[in-house]
């Protein structure tokens, strides 16, 4: 693409725009570069990309780019040996911290999907490890901490002593000799502790003398006494120094080590920032996503230019490339002919560019391996070119390079020279273009090219609309509409008088030919406008017709599917009913067997093979029905809730959003996404009634659990199967060993036993059976 073209079609302009959009000096330097692409696979991957950003930001959210910067010199100095500051380590880690943000926000956005967008995203590495070191040793400030190593801990810990000893010793003096002193204060100067003293007591304090003021009277004394300290405290600042630097290359040296992943995530990171400053352009614009194609089509709907005010701006429709490559425009000056001239060109480069563009959706436009343009007043004194000299120097070079991938917008072709002349060469010019292929729009007032639009295949006469009522333009385009002259209705309601306007088209001459061409084609034009009108009317009555068909269709299935769900609740009630009979023999069964002798292991595991056996099969389509049901329904606070991937039952205990819920699970309290809860029914009040306990003698539970040596989340979910087995057994105490320790698992159990609806009492064991290290539950 020619340089040339940004210029002229004022391409620069929205790249100014676009850096604005950038949140970061990376995204910013990136979008100065924009240039639009030539290949259509590369311009379709752009638009979807910006696309995806514009889904993004509809949704009002966003990449968070804060604490990014380009720190590719930094890392390029580390990776040569030279050791970083505190405060290039400290960038480094900002921008590590930066892109966990970025990574931790796509993985948590669930809509919309954005794929490009999560692509490049996923391709980003953190380097915690690297952050978390960074961070140890540098603090928000960009200084360099005691932390970061022992030997720095001790010498600033010197450092602190020496300076506490000089301060305590010129205090003293600043008491004592203050008679002595121009002011009672410690300072310092050349980095050492001095005191403020008057020239005439010079001898009676002693010491070194580091500076004095301007009139000589003060005299900033370093006194005998602290000389020592002094010196040893500028000796530790300068191992400081040295420890400091020592620090520091280590974290340049680490730095090095990860300059391939840090260079590819500022990549990452640059490109992101462009697409979401191309999305938020899109935004600002109120534009759409165009359809590209490489055929040279170009079908704009209300299409405006981006670079004028609403108050400004005419949305105009523009089709070119299909039924005619060239659109010869006519009209008076001032009426648009000139904005609709770069409103093409400027969308093709924006569209080009992944830039969406302002128009109506719907609207497609063509990538071209080239677009170049005439436009404006190029006359040149310092070559001494008059301004026809200049266009046609333009023109012949354009004409040098076109092709069927090209599009040549003219802008008054053939003006600056004789109107017969000039209206030949441009015609020539024309047919030229038209020849090659190349989609052309030329603008022009000379009278022979309306002509030329009738007399030519692939070319459409255009005009901008002119209201002769307010003598004004309008500003609207209209295709196949050749622009005529508005001279004699202008003058008449100027108040000319009539007589003249007659003689002045007596005296106009006419090409007969042509006007015959031109009312031939307009009768045409009509005739097929009133074909087309029949048509669509047919396709009108076409469409209420099937309406009509479909909206008797969907009543008719919303009483079949009226029926089969009545039919289904029907089945269903007497699956239960049948259920609920086999269940009531089951449990006489098992009282008849409980009454003979205890229950057997294999005795127990048939009666709940008999139980499992009651219950009520669904098909796969009901079961999803019954999903769906219970996923619909709102969640609250206090609902009982089924975990589907843990296959736990828990009960939300605080609502974070819409979206996610805390859920208490025996002890342990998580968040949960909704799309993972089912919400269980609430339970029937039932009459509690005695039932016998079952012992079961084949389980190998023991009167005690040891839980030494456990995480505290595993041990108490050990704990919560283990007292469903005692209860079951039938012990009416068990023994909890949980060790001493730091105390934390004693107080989970003992919080366990509260909770628990079968605990009567937990209390610590005696000193033979363990003290403080076991609880004793007894159960009811």
């Amino acid at each position: 693409m020619n340089e040339r073209i940004y210029r002229v079609l004022e391409f620069n302009k929205i790249i100014d725009r676009l850096i604005d959009k950038a949140d970061t000096s990376l995204g910013k330097t990136l979008a100065k570069q924009t240039k639009p692409k030539t290949d259509l696979e590369t311009v379709l991957n752009l638009q979807a990309e910006t696309d995806q950003a514009v889904q993004v930001l509809r949704l009002n959210q966003t990449l968070p780019f804060g604490g990014i910067s380009d720190i590719r010199p930094s890392v390029k100095r580390a990776e040569i040996g030279g050791i970083l500051s505190a405060a290039e380590c400290l960038q480094v880690q900002s921008t590590l911290y930066g892109t966990k943000n970025i990574k931790r926000f796509m993985d948590q956005m669930e809509e919309p999907e954005a794929p490009l967008i999560r692509a490049l995203t996923e391709e980003l590495e953190p380097l915690s490890p690297l952050e978390r070191e960074i961070k140890s040793c540098i603090d928000e400030h960009g200084h360099v901490m005691d932390a970061a190593s022992d030997a720095l801990r001790q010498i600033r810990s010197k450092i602190r002593t020496s300076e506490s000893r000089i301060r305590e010793r010129l205090e003293a003096l600043t008491r004592t000799k203050s008679n002595m002193l121009s002011d009672a204060i410690v300072t310092i100067r050349n980095d050492r502790y001095v005191l403020p003293v008057k020239q005439e007591y010079r001898q009676a304090i002693g010491g070194i003398v580091h500076d004095q003021s301007a009139s000589g009277q003060t005299l900033f004394m370093e006194p005998q006494a602290v000389v020592d300290v002094n010196n040893q405290l500028s000796e530790a600042k300068a191992k400081e120094q040295i420890e400091i630097e020592k620090i520091l290359k280590e974290l340049s040296l680490k730095i090095a080590e990860e300059h391939v992943a840090l260079r590819h995530n500022i990549d990452v990171l640059s490109a992101l920032d462009l697409i979401f400053a191309r999305g938020k352009l899109s935004q600002a614009m109120h534009a759409a996503m165009p359809k590209m194609n490489d055929r040279g089509f170009i079908e704009m709907k209300q299409a405006r230019h981006p670079l004028l005010t609403d108050e400004e701006v005419v949305a105009n429709d523009i089709t070119l490339g299909e039924d005619y490559h060239a659109i010869v425009i006519t009209g008076p000056n001032t009426g648009g002919k000139t904005v609709t001239l770069k409103l093409v060109g400027l969308l093709t480069l924006m569209a080009q560019s992944g830039l969406q563009v302002p128009a109506q959706d719907g609207c497609e436009l063509a990538v071209f391996e080239d677009v170049f343009a005439d436009i404006g007043d190029e006359q040149s004194i310092e070559q001494s070119l008059s301004t026809f000299s200049s266009h046609m120097t333009n023109i012949v070079d354009i004409l040098a390079h076109i092709n069927d991938k090209t599009l040549v917008l003219f802008d008054e072709l053939g003006a600056g020279t004789d109107p017969q002349e000039g209206a030949a060469l441009a015609m020539a010019i024309l047919d030229e273009v038209v020849k090659k292929q190349a989609r052309v729009i030329a603008t022009t007032h000379y009278p022979e090219l309306k002509a030329y639009g009738y007399n030519r295949d692939g070319v459409i006469n255009a005009s901008v609309e002119f209201n002769v009522e307010t003598l004004r333009p309008t500003y609207r385009l209209l295709i196949g509409v050749p622009g005529r002259s508005n001279a004699f209705d202008i003058s008449r309601r100027l108040g000319l008088d009539e007589s003249l306007i007659l003689a002045a088209k007596e005296l106009i001459g006419t090409d007969t030919k042509s006007v015959d061409h031109m009312i031939a084609s307009l009768d045409t034009a009509r005739r097929q406008a009133e074909d087309d009108y029949l048509k669509a009317e047919a396709y009108v009555e076409e469409a209420a017709e099937l309406k009509r068909d479909l909206e008797r269709k969907w009543q008719e299935f919303e009483q079949e599917r009226d029926r089969l769900l009545e039919k289904a609740e029907q089945k269903a009630e007497k699956a239960v009913e049948k259920a609920r009979a086999e269940a009531e023999a089951v449990v006489q069964t098992i009282r008849e067997m409980k009454s003979q002798h205890e229950l057997k292991e294999h005795e127990w595991i048939e009666a709940r093979k008999l139980f499992d056996e009651a219950k009520p099969s669904l098909t796969k389509k009901q079961q999803k029905q019954v999903d769906k049901k219970v996923k619909d329904e709102t969640l609250e606070v206090g609902d009982d809730v089924h975990l589907v991937t843990l296959n736990q039952n828990g009960t939300i205990v605080e609502k974070i959003s819409n979206k996610e819920f805390q859920v208490q699970v025996g002890m342990m309290k998580m968040k949960v996404k909704k799309n993972q809860l089912e919400k269980l029914q609430p339970k029937k009040e039932t009459v509690t009634r005695p039932v016998a306990t079952v012992k079961n003698k084949g389980s190998d539970t023991k009167p005690e659990l040891d839980l030494r040596g456990e995480r505290y989340e595993d041990a108490l979910q050990q704990l919560e199967k283990y007292i469903d087995d005692a209860l079951l057994q039938g012990y009416p105490r068990v023994t909890i060993i949980h060790g001493k320790g730091t105390g934390a698992l004693r107080k989970g159990v003992q919080e366990f036993a509260k909770r628990h609806r079968h605990i009567k009492s937990a209390t610590a064991g005696s000193a033979q059976e363990g003290g403080s290290g076991v609880t004793i539950f007894e159960f009811k």
